[in-house]
């Protein structure tokens, strides 16, 4: 979702952009491409192969998004005369790029650590593009940014959405609907199902008095059901930043480690509420029912307070303008020689 919100950048440049890699089980993700006109092509396994694409598509310019490829992928690509920008999380893998983008929350003040962004080239490099003030937003989150944070209103049935990615790869979406429907708070959840697997399992969970649970497939317009909803609950990755650019009142669940840092900084700072980690929260025994009953007091707290949803709102949505790919476009192409041909 990043490198397509990045690509619509591109594309609204005049530029033309292509995809590497592979979509698998995400159709959602193929059409979405295919209406903006990008191809897809075989992803490079090696510098070698990254080089030759590069030479082969006469690309002045390559994102590299991946925690896979060789880290000697980005050097090779420099001296290849290719301009070369690698999305990180914080660990750069030993990559050596041209830019650098890091676009999680508190990147940009963080402390040095060795073998991070940070630890190599701290902020005064300018290869580092550091912090939420480069989120990469899609066309259809940007459009739908309201004017304002939202408000506190009192709502005696709140609706509730949950979703977790292109295919909530890890399952968190039945565990997160045990959770929230075990608040026996009355909601409206409609929950986002990426695998027919999630979809058979949730088939399972019967609602309580005054609750309604409604699977919905990956959707477009994703952006619209955040709008209308009063609560999120999402998984802490780059939807985060869609969240807070909406001002969506969310609840972050950290799915995966990679994670880990960017939920801290962004609960501790008060975005978004925290849930846990998903292992903790699918755990039997009293780690899983500890973790569970923890996250119900958080949500149920959320559901009945308008006060500590319209705090959530307001600091996300400030902290996130929605202009961030536009200035990551702006630092691409001004090491490419491109504005100048």
């Amino acid at each position: 979702m990043r490198c397509l919100a990045l690509g619509e950048e591109f594309l609204a440049r005049g530029a033309t952009v292509e995809l590497f890699g592979t979509i698998e089980r995400v159709g959602w993700a193929a059409a979405q491409l295919t209406a903006r006109g990008i191809p897809v092509h075989p992803g490079p396994d090696t510098p070698e192969e990254l080089v030759e694409a590069a030479r082969t598509h006469r690309l002045d310019a390559m994102v590299l998004d991946s925690y896979d490829l060789d880290p000697a992928g980005s050097g090779a690509l420099r001296a290849a005369g290719v301009t070369t920008l690698t999305i990180v999380d914080g660990d750069t893998r030993g990559q050596d790029a041209d830019l650098y983008l890091d676009q999680n929350f508190g990147a940009d003040t963080a402390h040095a650590v060795p073998g991070t962004v940070t630890g190599m080239l701290g902020t005064g490099d300018g290869r580092l593009l550091a912090g939420t003030g480069y989120a990469l937003l899609r066309d259809s989150v940007i459009a739908a940014r309201p004017p304002a944070p939202r408000a506190a209103t009192s709502v005696g049935r709140p609706r509730v959405l949950a979703f977790f990615g292109g295919t909530d790869a890890v399952g968190a979406a039945p565990v997160l609907t045990r959770v929230l429907l075990g608040t026996g708070h009355p909601m409206e959840l409609t929950v986002v199902v990426g695998r027919p697997e999630i979809e058979a399992e949730l088939e399972e969970v019967t609602p309580g008095r005054g609750q309604t649970l409604h699977p919905v497939p990956p959707t477009d317009g994703l952006p619209a059901l955040i709008g209308a909803a009063d609560l999120v609950v999402s998984a802490a990755g780059t939807s985060t930043w869609e969240l807070c650019c909406l001002g969506a009142p969310s609840a972050l669940v950290c799915v995966v480690d990679n994670q880990r840092e960017s939920y801290r900084r962004v609960v501790a700072h008060g975005l978004a509420a925290g849930l846990g980690e998903l292992p903790e929260l699918a755990a039997a025994g009293v780690t899983g029912r500890t973790a569970r009953a923890a996250a119900a007091r958080t949500l149920r707290g959320l559901l009945t307070s308008p006060r500590r949803r319209a705090v959530l709102s307001a600091r996300g949505w400030a902290t996130v303008d929605g202009q961030g790919r536009a200035r990551v476009a702006d630092a691409v192409l001004s090491r490419t020689g491109v504005l100048n041909r």
